[in-house]
């Protein structure tokens, strides 16, 4: 196992982490970008299987979010406020009339410090970052820690803690454009995905959750026997046309039966596993991928990677009987979401 330093510029610094079977992760300090995710198909071609940018400083005008970490608030909020024990919180509004992923300088935008470390069969580094009272109209100073560790199962295990000195909304997640076909051969669309959740939460025209918790039983939003992404981003249900034809929804894990999420893409014979401690995960796309962007293997286009943003939904703002976000000074947030990979 290996873990290599570059130093890009004065500020940003690539970490590739290796383990003993050449599976490699690399990772920016800028954002906490997991920028490429090296693994064979099932002739051992090594191919990366995430969306990323070619030229390094195209993050800093981003705006699909690439690889990053996302905070203090994954997702969507409402007219871009909340209310916290009485008291009005006004937040940047950077999507239409509402606030998304953090604002746009979010966690996905700044320095984060790093420090690589090296375990028994597992490599990895870890980013801190320091987020202040009032930062993008957030309430409390807010310590975050993320690490990211690599080991010869395969795995990339990512662990999310946080900690306040003031009640403050907080979910966290990871941004990646997962595409198994392989340097961005193909598009998502005949990407398998099984997973144990019956419901998904409905959005409105401006892509925020209504409320209503919908049952997906034998729709397109039914992923419990496997289902292909296509049969959404072909789908005539208003659900997945007004999202620009696909899925950028919150799905609800049931915890009843076994939480694992199943990746599948024939051709490369690539599968992906996701397990997660997080009540529920959005599915998103790519529906927005603009057309032209020079990636790491190809120009970008839509439906080009799909996100699996394990998070708890920030719904909870606006409709208190769902799962709550805030974090309370005497709380230590933690969770943890693994990425298992096998041909």
């Amino acid at each position: 196992m290996d873990i290599l330093t570059k130093i890009l510029d004065k500020d940003w610094k690539l970490y590739i982490l290796k383990n003993d079977f050449n599976m490699e992760v690399h990772i920016l300090n800028y954002g906490g970008i997991i920028q490429k995710i090296l693994f064979p198909d099932k002739n051992g071609n090594f191919e990366n299987m995430v969306l990323g940018y070619k030229n390094y400083e195209d993050y800093k005008k981003d705006s699909n979010f690439f690889g990053a970490l996302i905070g203090r608030v994954a997702g969507r909020i409402q007219r871009a406020s909340f209310c916290l024990d009485g008291k009005d919180y006004v937040l940047e509004k950077n999507d239409g009339q509402n606030h998304l992923h953090g604002g746009s300088n979010g966690f996905h935008r700044v320095i984060w410090k790093t420090e690589p470390f090296q375990e028994i069969n597992t490599i990895g580094v870890k980013l801190s970052y320091f987020s202040k009272d009032g930062e993008n109209g957030y309430p409390g100073n807010m310590q975050v820690e993320v690490r990211y560790s690599l080991n010869d199962q395969n795995q990339l295990i990512i662990d999310y803690k946080a900690f306040t000195d003031q009640k403050t909304p907080v979910t966290l997640t990871n941004h990646t454009y997962f595409n198994l076909s392989g340097d961005l051969k193909n598009t998502i669309e005949n990407h398998s995905i099984t997973m144990n959740s019956h419901c998904y939460l409905e959005l409105n025209q401006e892509l925020i959750p209504t409320g209503k918790v919908v049952d997906a039983t034998n729709t397109h939003f039914d992923f419990q026997k496997g289902r292909k992404l296509k049969d959404g981003i072909y789908s005539s249900l208003e659900q997945n046309k007004i999202v620009g034809n696909g899925y950028d929804h919150y799905f609800i894990f049931d915890w009843k039966k076994k939480g694992d999420v199943y990746v599948e893409e024939p051709l490369s014979g690539r599968t992906m596993t996701i397990q997660t401690n997080q009540p529920g995960m959005v599915i998103y796309t790519g529906n927005h991928l603009q057309e032209g962007l020079a990636l790491n293997e190809a120009k970008s286009k839509k439906h080009l990677g799909v996100c699996f943003e394990t998070q708890t939904s920030p719904l909870s703002l606006h409709h208190p009987e769902f799962p709550s976000i805030f974090l309370k000074e005497d709380q230590i947030y933690h969770k943890q979401t693994v990425f298992t990979f096998f041909t």
